[in-house]
């Protein structure tokens, strides 16, 4: 699958982006979906992800550092998930990719390894300004 990541931009702390993923008009419904972000000179890290679960839910987990702030959300017929950014810190500045496993459990939680994944978008840039 393919992935496609958009959404990002130059915004003011405090302010909220929503980034999107979705895989060239296929369904992300048998997919685990990661979101991950590097910033200038570090390594890249995992900021939240959703699992799979019946329906257009699934069990979510975030970095301690962006718990209470962001949220990931799959659209309801699961083309599409969503990185809901609020209260925007210049700590959060970056290049942000997600990327999906598929799998065959239909209850398979969050995976947060990066290594695990098996496909990846191509990243977009969001910059956050003091």
């Amino acid at each position: 699958v393919q992935l496609q990541a958009s959404g990002g931009g130059l915004v003011e702390a405090g302010d909220s982006l929503r980034l999107s993923c979705s895989a060239s008009g296929r369904t992300l419904s048998g997919h685990v979906v990661g979101w991950f972000r590097q910033a200038p000179g570090k390594e890249r890290e995992f900021v939240g992800g959703i699992g799979r679960s019946y329906g257009s839910g699934g069990t979510t987990s975030y970095a301690e550092s962006v718990k209470g702030r962001f949220s990931v959300q799959r659209d309801k017929r699961q083309y599409a998930v969503f990185l809901q950014m609020n209260s925007l810190e210049p700590e959060d500045t970056g290049v942000y990719y997600c990327a999906a496993k598929y799998t065959r459990s239909p209850t398979t939680g969050v995976i947060t390894t990066a290594s695990q994944y098996d496909a990846w978008g191509q990243g977009t840039l969001v910059t956050v300004s003091s």
